[in-house]
């Protein structure tokens, strides 16, 4: 029975960390692995960087895509000696860029990302699997193209179950298998990803397809905590969470799981393990499918660069369900989730990722029928499990624009100063 391992960018983005990570595999030998790899370091958002030069042709791509080149060289040359064919297979891979670097873009940008941006994944797994086999642990490398089947929803491709399963179970038999985080293929064979931060959803989807013994994610941080450190000083470790209050974590937020990734370890009862790449022995956390009553410990959760939007109706009338159809039509046509939503009577407001690439584009259309007032630079604050103490005491002091309670979670979009 396979356990599924899952490597972020922070874990890799250097020769010391990759070092360390080999330590780790080293001492989980004798288990069935796959092992999911993100792209190294920040290469995601440097590849982004190329893609958005690329679209927008006001700056040359090339020169962003030169640091990406030579970040991974620098590695190379810090692990392997001259001559080595991992030199070669990483140049191939830059090739591949640089190809479609050198035509005129006609598709969209999110068809451009894909191409591009996948790329990362593929330099990491061909980095990893080479040092890997160098200390002596033998791998095999698998396209997650060939295992993982969607439709043609770039950027955020859904995926194909049937197919996935049956690609998976056929193709993963080697005891230790490697392959990449984040990314997908369409029937036709063009390259999806899964969404930001979708190397967590590759490893659910492999635990899911193999009926995983379990799955782990391998963090800079302790395990899952009940709030970020970085912006809240009193933060704690949940040694032991259920399915449900994870899932509700990260679909309003939390940053250490995707938040497609509990759903398919719930399904198939998969535990998901959340543990320190810095500290490997610590407990770190898990997410089982409990059956005792856990303390309900107060979450703090906050999502920053969000738009407020308000719509209402230019005669002033009050916003029914026809109007709310015609909303959330466009919502989907631009590919776009809420992440909090309230109604009065004459009008409704949505908060939101801001993405330039799309709110724009959804604004207008929704201008073209309602009258549409917005805010940016905004941040949403969830706190589940909150107490009239704990509530009053973090609201003090900040410029909310809009709140709403429901039993267990209050959300606040705060326009910060």
């Amino acid at each position: 029975m396979y356990t599924v391992f899952k490597f972020g960018g922070a874990s890799i983005r250097d020769v010391d960390n990759i070092m360390n990570v080999g330590k780790i595999l080293k001492s989980h030998t004798n288990k069935d692995l796959v092992i999911i790899f993100s792209a190294m370091g920040k290469v995601t958002n440097m590849l982004e960087t190329v893609v958005e030069d690329y679209v927008q042709k006001k700056t040359d791509p090339f020169v962003t895509l030169q640091k990406v080149k030579d970040f991974h060289n620098d590695i190379l040359n810090s692990l392997f000696d001259e001559g080595h064919f991992i030199f070669d297979q990483i140049n191939n891979l830059f090739v591949e860029i640089e190809w479609v670097l050198e035509e005129e873009p006609t598709q969209t940008y999110a068809y451009a990302y894909d191409q591009i941006v996948s790329i990362g994944e593929f330099l990491s797994t061909k980095i990893m699997g080479a040092f890997l086999e160098k200390i002596g642990f033998e791998n095999s490398i698998l396209d997650a193209r060939d295992l993982i089947k969607t439709d043609n929803s770039y950027r955020n491709a859904k995926i194909d179950w049937e197919q996935t399963v049956l690609s998976i179970t056929k193709k993963v038999k080697v005891k230790h298998c490697i392959t990449q985080g984040f990314i997908g293929c369409t029937s036709e064979n063009f390259t999806t990803t899964l969404g930001r931060e979708g190397s967590d959803f590759s490893a659910a989807i492999m635990a899911f397809s193999l009926e995983a013994k379990e799955v782990v994610i391998w963090k800079d941080v302790p395990g899952m905590m009940n709030a970020d450190p970085n912006f809240f000083k009193h933060s704690e470790l949940l040694e032991e969470i259920s399915f449900d209050e994870a899932i509700e974590l990260a679909y309003f937020g939390a940053k250490v799981i995707h938040p497609k990734t509990i759903q398919p370890l719930k399904k198939k009862k998969i535990p998901l393990l959340i543990k320190s790449f810095l500290d490997p022995k610590g407990k770190g956390s898990q997410i089982t499918d409990c059956v005792k009553n856990l303390p309900e410990t107060t979450s703090f959760i906050v999502k920053h660069k969000q738009i407020l939007i308000s719509i209402s109706d230019r005669s002033l009338a009050f916003i029914v369900e026809d109007h709310m159809s015609k909303i959330f039509k466009l919502l989907v046509k631009h590919g776009i989730s809420v992440n909090m939503m309230q109604n009065s009577a004459v009008s409704f407001s949505l908060c939101i990722d801001y993405d330039k690439y799309t709110i724009p584009g959804l604004i207008s259309d929704l201008q073209l029928d309602f009258k549409v007032f917005y805010n940016k630079n905004l941040s949403l604050y969830t706190i589940r499990n909150y107490t009239k103490v704990t509530a009053n005491k973090f609201m003090k002091e900040k410029n909310i624009l809009l709140e709403q309670r429901s039993r267990n979670t209050l959300q606040l979009v705060v326009a910060e100063n």
